[in-house]
């Protein structure tokens, strides 16, 4: 069976290298590589590291639907299956059409819930309790396609969203083998999207960590953990952009205005939000090391009465 992979970042590594163990991995189309670090050298992505280090034949083009060569290239290969796992390119019909059993897509959320670009920030931002990931046969549409398979993982109180993408990355590569097995076995039934049932995630951006401290303290610290490890919640003090990396709900109740700064100690920076009180127990000010709170104040000032924005 010939496969063709599809990935760039680091969580496709898995699943390419679970594809590797069981199948024939004839080739891997990944994003060009990229200036990175201060000399801007050059960089692989991860996922080519991978290819590399297997001696398989990678193709990198800017923009596969507008690039006859490598579409002739692929349909040269006859593929019987091409995996999307976060590949940063969207296909063309022409380019569906290729694989002889189609083309599966690894999507980091239970379908049809969180289609899009940043599903598992999201999911942590809107409060699930329950993400996973869903293989799909890929359709035109933004993660419109007939779902396959599901896993699911428990989002606990404290998880960042660094922490569920590491989970659902583990998880990712075992999944695709069970679905294309199930594939070639008939043992799969194609189940069609609720579009109704379906909501989109967004892309991130720094505007996205704007805290609101009129919102309740559970939503913020919602943000934090959805927004960590990038682009990461922020609020403004004295002036300063203050970065949070780790806060923690308390159960008690606050008649100053949110924002208000009631507290601060080893334990972390008291703050008074919309409704309830919230602990920042990390941060990071311009031009420093992320720090917790207990070795900040170490060295540096955080007054009460001061109000976040």
């Amino acid at each position: 069976m010939k496969i063709v992979f599809m990935g760039t970042p680091e969580f496709a590594v898995p699943a390419l290298e679970a594809l590797i163990e069981k199948f024939d991995v004839e080739a891997v189309f990944t994003q060009p590589d990229k200036p990175k670090g201060r000399g801007k050298k050059l960089a692989m992505s991860q996922v080519k590291e991978v290819a590399v280090k297997h001696d398989i034949k990678v193709f990198q083009p800017e923009k596969l639907k507008k690039d006859r060569e490598t579409i002739e290239e692929l349909k040269n290969i006859a593929p019987d299956f091409i995996i999307v796992v976060a590949y940063g390119q969207i296909l063309s019909k022409e380019i569906l059409e290729i694989p002889k059993y189609g083309c599966i897509n690894l999507h980091a959320s239970l379908l049809p819930k969180y289609r899009g670009a940043a599903p598992i920030n999201w999911a942590i931002i809107n409060g699930e309790k329950v993400s996973g990931n869903t293989t799909m046969f890929m359709d035109e549409g933004l993660d419109t396609g007939d779902m396959l398979l599901k896993s699911e993982a428990q989002i606990t109180d404290s998880m960042t969203a660094g922490e569920l993408h590491d989970k659902l990355m583990e998880q990712g590569g075992e999944l695709l083998v069970n679905t294309i097995k199930g594939i070639m076995d008939g043992k799969i039934k194609r189940i069609k999207q609720e579009d109704d049932k379906s909501c989109y995630s967004p892309m991130l951006s720094k505007e996205t960590g704007k805290i609101d401290w009129t919102k309740g303290g559970e939503k913020i610290n919602n943000l934090i953990r959805g927004l960590n490890p990038w682009p990461l919640a922020s609020t403004h003090y004295n002036g300063e952009v203050m970065k949070i990396y780790e806060a923690q709900v308390l159960k008690e109740n606050s008649n100053f205005e949110p924002g208000y700064i009631m507290d601060v100690s080893n334990d972390g920076i008291k703050v008074s939000t919309g409704s309830g009180v919230l602990l920042i127990k990390k941060i990071q000010f311009p031009s420093k090391k992320p720090m917790y709170v207990k070795d900040y104040i170490k060295g540096n000032t955080i007054n009460t009465g001061l109000v976040l924005c």
